[in-house]
Formats: C-alpha cells, structure tokens, sequence
C-alpha cells in the first residue's frame, strides 16, 4: 500500500526490491491500468529480454485465480484491440500498453511512453535508464524499478540513490516481513537449497531470493572472485592514457545485437583497460567515428572470428566486416577463433579470462558499463528446476564478457617491453599463464 499510494498521488520514481513471489508484477501491471485510463499515453512494461515477456506476464497464469494476469489487470471491457503477436493492447480511452525488452531499448519505435516498468531490474541492461530517463522527465512521466536483488549491482546503486534522493520511492519488503510465505514454509525452502547447492551457496542463494540481501556477487557470476579481488587490490581505479604507447582494441561483433569493444594499453607486466565502448544498431561506420575521436594511437583491433563473414554492402561484391572495417581504417586487425561451442567457453576460455584478470586494470569511470557487466556475467539458473546451467546467460552482459574473451583468445604474444618508467596501479601475485 505505502508503493501504491505513493504512486497514485503522483509520485514519479520508485523502486521496490521484493522477494522471490511477491507479486511486483502483479502490482505494476494493476496500477499501470489506472494509470492508463487517467492519463491517455503509451505505457510499457520492460522485461530484461524481450524473449521473457511472453512467457513471464503475457502467457502467465495466476494459480490462485487461473486467469492469466494481464486479463486480471486489463479487463476485456476496457479495450478495444489485442495484439498476440506485438503482445500490445489499445484500450477504449486512446491509451496503449505494450511488452518490450531491456536488450533492444533504444530500437523501440512509436510514441514515447508516460509510464514505464522496469520489472527484474537488477538483471536488466542499466543502460535502458539512461536512455530513456530524459524521455520521462520530458513528457512528466514516471517510472517504477520492481526486482529481486542480484549481487552489488546496479540494483543495489539503484536502490541507495533512491533512498537518499528527494521525490523518489524506495522500500524493501523480504519474506519475514510479508505474509506470503509461513516461517515453516520458508525453512523448507533454505533446506530444499542447501541440499541442492551446499550450504553456503544454498544460504547465499536463499538470502538473495528471499530476504533481499545485497551481500556476495550474483549467483553463477563466472568472474566475481577475480573482480572483487580487482577492487581489494585497487585496480579499478583512475587509468591514465599513456601517450606513446599504442592502443589495442578487442571486440564483439553485431548489429542487431551490441557491438562492444575493449580499449587496452600492455604496460610492464600489467594490461590497462582506459576505455570501454558499446552501442546497438549501428554499423561499422559508427564504431570508425568513434575511434578515430578518440585520442589514442592504435595498435591492433582484434575481431572475432566472425570478422570474415561476408555480408552485403554498398559493393557489388559482398565483402566481409573485416574489409569493412579496413576500409574505414580500422586497421591491422586480427581475427581470434573465439569458440563457440560451450564446453570450450566453460572449460578454456573463461579459466583464461578469470587467469588474465589477475594483471588487469580498468578505469573505473570509462570503463564503467563493461566493468559492471564483468561483474553480473553468470551462467543461466532455472528457478523452477532449481539448477544453474552449463552454458552463460544470454543478456546484456554477454557482449563486454565476449569482448573480453576476444582478448583472452587472442592476445598471446609477449609483451615486447618493459617499461619500468610507469609504476604499476595494481598488486600482482601471479603471471599470466595461458
């Protein structure tokens, strides 16, 4: 009730960090019909990944109720049009609400919305924010942040600005204090997750869910431990541009999807990240301008195996992104057989990754987005079976981590100096080993 009054008496921002089978959903969707009917606008409800939408909230059942939760929230008799395909509805006052997806938010076409909710926030790309931000604050439109905590992410940021910024909402409601579970029921499921993945995973896992702990990284994140250890040895930290010495590129390519790329200088026995780039939709016309602004000298790009595919262009004859791309003069650029069958990318290329950041530093300002996807890539987990899965999340961390394994994959010759001149950032134990 405190969110929901809140919100009716107009209040424009609130997050709510709810456990596991509280109902967030539920809540967004009935106030976002009222909402509708007071104010004649587009409405959209977000999910991390578009390809959840359907199966999250326009298929779902209320098992209480045995109807699906959108003909709960949205009555036949306020509308006029259902869209199955779009899974968008018009409703009789001119209003409009409609499904999308975190991974594709600046591709969505359309009248802007006056009211947007970002459900699973903490695993949806932190990046739809401030995209769409300025689109609320100009049309006086509000948005409502309902998710289950992830790890020291986004969300958890989320959830402290909102606490200590005036005019927005904030309220965190576990399991102990809500009546939807009964203390019996709740130590059954500790026990059901202890006997699954262990005691401390079990009660990590557990905390997360159900109490709405913050604490510990993200269940399954494949480079927490090597992260954290980045942060408690300093070197996420400020990361100078060396001047003279060449930048090296890593990316991961596509178009429909992110194009991310990693900028690295080798220095001593250290590899400094000064920079990290990512955008969606653009060609390589795009990422050619972006480089060629920045004040780097290049080294080598490295691409993906992918680089060789052909494609169609402006030519007569299809030429490969990496004639494209040499074109533009991005260039030499080296292709790395980055692999794609999962048991070499759990097996070899993540033990890579996780071994070469033991000598990495990262400007913790410009490498910013990559640094927290980083730290959120995690394998997939199926709530209902309980289990994580042999192969990593597909969402919008992937493209920093695939960036990244480019250079794990690729970058093995030696560092042809050792320039003692500039002190290392960072504390190192270990070599790197491939």
């Amino acid at each position: 009730m405190k969110l929901w009054t809140y919100l009716e008496r107009g209040g424009k921002r609130a997050v709510e960090v709810g456990h596991r089978r509280w109902g967030k959903d539920d809540v967004a969707l009935h106030f976002t019909a009222c909402a509708a009917i007071r104010r004649v606008a587009n409405y959209w409800h977000m999910l991390p990944a578009y390809s959840q939408a359907r199966k999250v909230i326009w298929n779902a059942i209320n098992p209480k109720s045995g109807l699906r939760r959108i003909d709960e929230a949205f009555p036949q008799e306020m509308r006029t049009t259902t869209r199955n395909q779009e899974m968008s509805i018009d409703f009789r006052n001119g209003s409009t609400w409609q499904l999308v997806g975190s991974d594709n938010y600046n591709s969505l076409v359309g009248s802007p919305p006056a009211g947007i909710v970002f459900s699973e926030w903490a695993l949806a790309n932190p990046m739809a924010w401030a995209y769409l931000a300025p689109v609320l604050e100009e049309n006086g439109g509000w948005a409502l942040f309902i998710y289950t905590s992830r790890g020291n992410n986004h969300g958890k940021t989320m959830l402290r600005h909102s606490e200590i910024t005036d005019g927005w909402f904030s309220q965190i409601i576990d399991a102990k204090s809500s009546p939807v579970f009964t203390e019996l029921q709740l130590a059954s499921i500790l026990s059901e997750y202890k006997g699954i993945f262990g005691d401390e995973f079990g009660q990590m896992l557990f905390n997360q869910e159900y109490l709405c702990s913050f604490e510990g990284a993200q269940f399954g994140a494949y480079y927490s431990k090597q992260m954290s250890e980045a942060r408690a040895d300093g070197r996420i930290t400020s990361v100078p541009h060396s001047t003279g010495l060449e930048v090296d590129t890593f990316w991961d390519l596509g178009v429909d999807d992110s194009m991310s790329i990693w900028f690295m200088q080798p220095v001593g026995r250290e590899f400094r990240f000064i920079d990290y780039y990512e955008n969606v939709g653009y060609g390589l016309e795009h990422y050619a301008k972006i480089l060629k602004e920045k004040p780097y000298v290049y080294g080598n790009h490295y691409m993906p195996h992918d680089a060789a595919v052909r494609e169609m262009t402006n030519n007569e004859i299809a030429l490969s992104r990496k004639e494209v791309a040499e074109n533009l003069g991005i260039k030499p650029i080296v292709r790395v057989d980055r692999a794609r069958n999962f048991d070499i990318i759990i097996n070899v290329h993540i033990p890579a990754v996780r071994n070469v950041l033991a000598q990495s530093v990262f400007d913790e300002k410009k490498c910013a987005t990559g640094i927290l996807a980083m730290e959120n890539y995690c394998a997939e987990y199926d709530e209902e079976k309980k289990i994580l899965s042999n192969r990593p999340i597909k969402n919008w961390t992937c493209h920093a981590a695939d960036a990244f394994r480019t250079f794990a994959a690729g970058y093995k010759e030696k560092i042809p100096y050792q320039d003692l001149s500039i002190p290392p950032l960072g504390k190192f134990q270990h070599g790197w080993m491939m």
